[in-house]
């Protein structure tokens, strides 16, 4: 991690003279992950770019109060609930297509969507919660295909996805979260996605089923999770 991303943030910004100096991370039993960054006279290659100097530096003091502010204060709410939205939806735009090149699309596909199910399966009791919805049902009825129907629209729709909900269908088209991205497998990234869904749809109620059906052609995806009892 601190190689792809600490290490590699002097590439990102243009300076390749820039390294990051780790002092301990909470892994080992430290206090947090710490370090600094650092500009050498001299481009850096690429094993150089991070240093480990446990035992031997402490990272600097900062005083906060002088740090600079992204004056948020100011912004109306909307604004911030659409700023959190998008840095979350980033760690996915990255997540995908990186680790379809690091571990291929089969194994990648494999890999998020076993997370994908559990963050599911995690989160939808506190979400529907938020949303006056139920959770852990357990009734397997047409009532509860309708509710999940209403919580997984509603989810969609603050992701920023364009959602139609008919009863216990809902339909999307377009898939905005992967826009101009370049997947090697484009499907196979959908399904780690959709796994979300499922596992969240297990947890709403375990005798409910989940069809999903999508398609990606010159218009685009077409996509849609038909809701039933089972």
């Amino acid at each position: 991690m601190l190689y792809g991303w600490h290490g590699h943030n002097g590439v990102s910004l243009g300076r390749p003279n820039l390294g990051f100096v780790c002092t301990g991370m909470t892994v080992d039993g430290l206090p947090g992950l710490d370090g600094y960054y650092i500009e050498y006279d001299r481009p850096l290659k690429e094993d150089e770019r991070v240093r480990f100097a446990y035992g031997e530096e402490e990272m600097p003091r900062v005083d906060w109060a002088k740090q600079p502010k992204l004056e948020t204060a100011s912004w109306p709410e909307e604004r911030q609930l659409r700023t959190f939205r998008a840095y979350a939806v980033e760690y996915l735009r990255t997540m995908l297509p990186t680790l379809q090149e690091q571990l291929g699309a089969d194994d990648a596909q494999q890999e998020l969507g076993r997370v994908a199910r559990l963050v599911g399966l995690q989160f939808h009791e506190e979400t529907a919660r938020d949303m006056d919805l139920p959770t852990d049902v357990e009734r397997g009825d047409e009532q509860s295909a309708r509710d999940f129907a209403r919580w997984l629209s509603a989810i969609l729709r603050a992701q920023g996805e364009e959602v139609e909900a008919r009863g216990t269908e809902v339909v999307m088209q377009g898939w905005r979260a992967v826009r101009e991205l370049a997947l090697a497998d484009p499907v196979k990234a959908f399904d780690a996605w959709n796994e979300l869904w499922l596992g969240a749809a297990a947890a709403h109620d375990r005798f409910l089923s989940v069809q999903t059906t999508r398609s990606l052609g010159d218009r685009g995806w077409s996509i849609a999770w038909r809701i039933a009892p089972r």
